[in-house]
């Protein structure tokens, strides 16, 4: 028996030992493996670039410290290692004042470099900012995507520039966001611009932007809802697009303009009737008719945050749908395939709770299934296509 176990024992420490031998590379391994599309350690803007310089400081410090400790550490088991017939027991240094001050002293200044970029640059995120050049959005979280009014663009009927999820902004200027929730606590973040800030129902919170270049059009930056928010909180993206000013100025234009509303009796009205007896249940688009009417179908609600009044409605404003790249709340590539299957089965490409809707009290939680037939989809498509 004791020998089994001394056998069983002698083939299972090697094991042991490989298997220790390998966790550690399994790890460093692990930790070589890149940034990814969506990091706060390659800044894109000055306000991320304070944050990534603060980031910087303490990884050095907490690098410096580590090393001191641990060399102080390996020196002392060396220097007091145990000898062959010394028994001499090493200084006891237990109440010295020196080392206790010292302590003390290396702390507080090694607190002060970290503490006082850190305030600093907590106050410049927070600081309102001024002048004829800021760019003023309300953003309005929901389950689950984005809604930005662009309150400083208006067209000349008064109307405001309304969309979803993918953020269009100018270079180099500041882009204050004011923010809140239609329903639960989201959080807007887009780490290469700024760090992340809640999003609270029945409160305002606010960010602000800066973008040092513009973007290609087909690599928009990345952002997120960084607060779990329910069912499809992972597909809650944000894509922020950025331009020069002229790029900027063209796009607000463009998105200003009604689309156009089809005339009766032809192709495209078939799709028209479906979707304004449907779709406008939710969505909101601003329509030109054939005699020139400008129209806003669909609902609009308000929602009051801290006397501040966010125009809302219950789905993402489709008036220009596809000059976007991508749906679902900047998940899926836009087009009409990507397109159909959505609005023939939601729930197939998003987890959602559309069974729980319910539009008298303000509660979305997803696109319903409609029950469209394929040739109503496709007419719903074909028509969606001209919005661009």
């Amino acid at each position: 028996m004791g020998e089994a176990i001394v056998r069983a024992r002698y083939q299972t420490t090697p094991r042991l030992g490989r298997l220790l031998r390998v966790v550690p590379v399994i790890l460093l391994l692990a930790a070589c493996s890149g940034s990814g599309p969506q990091t706060a350690l390659e800044p894109e803007g000055p306000i991320a670039r304070d944050i990534d310089g603060v980031w910087d400081l303490v990884l050095m410090l907490a690098t410096f410290v580590f090393v001191l400790v641990m060399g102080l550490l390996v020196w002392a088991m060396w220097r007091y290692r145990e000898r062959p017939g010394d028994e001499t027991e090493p200084k006891q240094l237990h109440g010295s004042s020196v080392i206790e001050v010292g302590g003390v002293v290396f702390s507080v200044v090694l607190l002060a470099f970290i503490s006082v970029p850190t305030v600093r640059g907590l106050l410049d995120i927070r600081a309102v900012p001024e002048g004829d050049d800021v760019l003023h959005i309300q953003v309005t979280g929901h389950q689950w995507w984005w809604e930005f009014e662009y309150v400083d663009e208006t067209a000349a009927d008064g109307r405001t520039l309304i969309t979803a999820n993918e953020l269009h902004i100018p270079e180099d200027v500041p882009v204050y966001l004011t923010m809140t929730s239609a329903d639960v606590i989201h959080s807007f973040w887009v780490p290469v611009l700024n760090g992340k800030r809640d999003v609270v129902p029945g409160r305002v919170t606010n960010l602000t932007l800066i973008a040092d270049n513009p973007t290609p059009p087909d690599e928009p930056i990345p952002g997120q809802c960084a607060e779990f928010c329910g069912l499809a909180h992972a597909d809650m993206r944000i894509k922020v697009h950025v331009h020069d000013a002229a790029g900027y100025a063209a796009w607000v234009d463009e998105q200003l303009l009604p689309s156009e509303q089809p005339a009766p009796e032809t192709a495209l009205d078939a799709g028209w009737q479906t979707f304004n007896t449907l779709c406008t249940a939710c969505h909101q688009v601003t329509l030109e008719d054939v005699e020139g009417e400008v129209t806003t179908h669909g609902p609009e609600r308000y929602i009051t945050s801290d006397d501040i009044e966010f125009r809302s409605s219950f789905g993402p404003n489709l008036t220009h749908l596809f000059s976007r790249d991508t749906f679902g709340s900047g998940t899926f590539t836009l087009d009409a395939d990507h397109l159909a299957e959505w609005i023939d089965n939601p729930e197939s490409l998003k987890p959602m709770w559309a069974d729980r809707n319910d539009l008298a009290n303000g509660r979305v939680l997803g696109m319903p299934d409609l029950g469209l037939s394929s040739a109503q989809i496709e007419e719903v498509v074909d028509l969606l296509e001209t919005w661009r």
